[in-house]
């Protein structure tokens, strides 16, 4: 009997260590501008609910409101949550306590927002290491789990867990090279699989030189690269796609740009004739007729953010919808299971450009809001990534291949 896998993660709190807003004042925007003034112009929709409010008011022009809110600036003990030490670190400007929401800034100034803390939602925690070394950490990611921090999740990810676990393990102290534990590419919070993690400076550095070598063959017109050889990074993925895929080979070079989009504030990638380059090879392994869906491996060159979801969506077979539930149940009550995001022709469902807003509400919470449209983080589908294969980066002539164990119901008849 094999032993268990390893595993690392640590249960989350109840609340995050908050937030830190950090910011160097231009010349132009220290303009007659008051803290009040920069804190609700550029972080309105993310600011927790008392602070959104507090600017809000600071922003008026009434005298007495301001003299009032003054007060409640020196006295925000009182209120639940809050406490001395707390309200010490809520605005600093080059270090000092600011409590008048009048003070003009400089240019040159430097400014720290603390928000305080909050609960994210419910969210995976255990990994499971599927290979390690000196250099590397490859992991095995639940979906659910988001890799790095953005929007709701700003400490429930992966590279927190890594910094725990790296931070707390003394092997690692006196090590040839401090260890500076971080991802070195990103899986979608809703996919599953290998994610490869650096454990040193210059490891990250040879790993993202892997990546970006994949990415720069795609359109290179070197068609043996393309479809395999003579490159040292192998990524293949499996999936289950919508209807039946009737060729057993599909290759897909629909490049992927950026349009604006609510609720994604650098933009959503979507399939586009103006975008860059992007290459997957799609093998059918098995189709079901009777529940209308094709199981699929996927084989990809380029890394473009979501590139299996759009490429499949695409060809008109998108990532078909989530069945059964293990785990983390990441899919929205308000939504539809499924892809949440993108249908035939990898574009975005009921997406109006006209409706896009900048300025997002807050949420009840404080924290982030949950937008009304599906965004990228949302779960709901099936997409795994299986088997990685690189060469060694203290041996480049030797190959280190890491498999990570499908679900169910990306397995063959044969696997199962």
């Amino acid at each position: 009997m094999s032993p268990p896998p390893q595993r690392i993660g640590l249960p989350w709190p109840e609340l995050n260590d908050g937030l830190a807003y950090k910011d160097a004042i231009s010349s132009s925007e220290s303009e007659l501008t008051t803290v009040s003034e920069f804190y609700f112009t550029k972080y309105k929709s993310s600011a927790p609910l008392l602070g959104f409010l507090l600017f809000f008011f600071l922003y008026s022009s009434s005298t007495i409101i301001s003299f009032l809110l003054s007060i409640l600036f020196n006295h925000l003990s009182f209120l639940g949550g809050f406490n001395e030490s707390k309200t010490d670190r809520f605005i600093q400007i080059d270090g000092e306590v600011v409590k008048d929401p009048n003070t003009l800034l400089r240019s040159g100034s430097k400014l720290v927002y603390s928000r305080l803390p909050w609960k994210e939602p419910d969210t995976p925690y255990s990994l499971e290491v599927l290979y390690e070394d000196d250099d590397l950490i490859a992991l095995n990611k639940p979906s659910g789990l988001q890799v790095l921090p953005g929007g709701l999740f700003q400490q429930r990810t992966v590279l927190t867990q890594l910094q725990w676990c790296f931070g707390k393990n003394d092997s690692y102290i006196g090590s040839r090279e401090s260890p500076h534990p971080v991802p070195v590419h990103r899986l979608g919070r809703g996919t599953s699989g290998i994610l490869l993690c650096a454990k040193t400076k210059l490891a990250k550095t040879k790993l993202a030189a892997y990546f970006a070598e994949g990415t720069s063959l795609v359109g290179s017109g070197n068609l043996d690269q393309e479809c395999g050889t003579g490159r040292k990074l192998s990524k293949i993925y499996r999936a289950l796609a919508d209807g039946i895929v009737e060729e057993d080979e599909v290759v897909i070079k629909q490049p992927i740009g950026v349009v604006r989009y609510p609720g994604v504030a650098q933009g959503l990638y979507v399939a586009s004739p103006e975008g860059k380059p992007a290459f997957s090879k799609v093998f059918v392994l098995e189709r079901d007729r009777e529940k209308n869906c094709s199981l699929v491996k996927v084989e990809i060159q380029s890394g473009r953010p979501h590139q299996i979801r759009i490429h499949l969506a695409y060809m008109g077979h998108p990532l078909v919808e989530m069945t059964m539930f293990t785990g983390s149940e990441c899919l929205r009550a308000d939504q539809s299971a499924g892809d949440p995001l993108y249908v035939a022709g990898g574009q975005p469902k009921c997406f109006d450009p006209d409706l896009v807003d900048d300025a997002a509400a807050f949420a009840e919470d404080g924290g982030y809001r949950r937008p009304n449209q599906a965004v990228p983080g949302d779960c709901g589908y099936h997409l795994h990534a299986h088997q990685v294969e690189l060469p060694n980066l203290l041996n480049t002539h030797k190959v280190v291949k890491i498999v990570a164990p499908l679900p169910p119901i990306l397995q063959t008849r044969c696997e199962t």
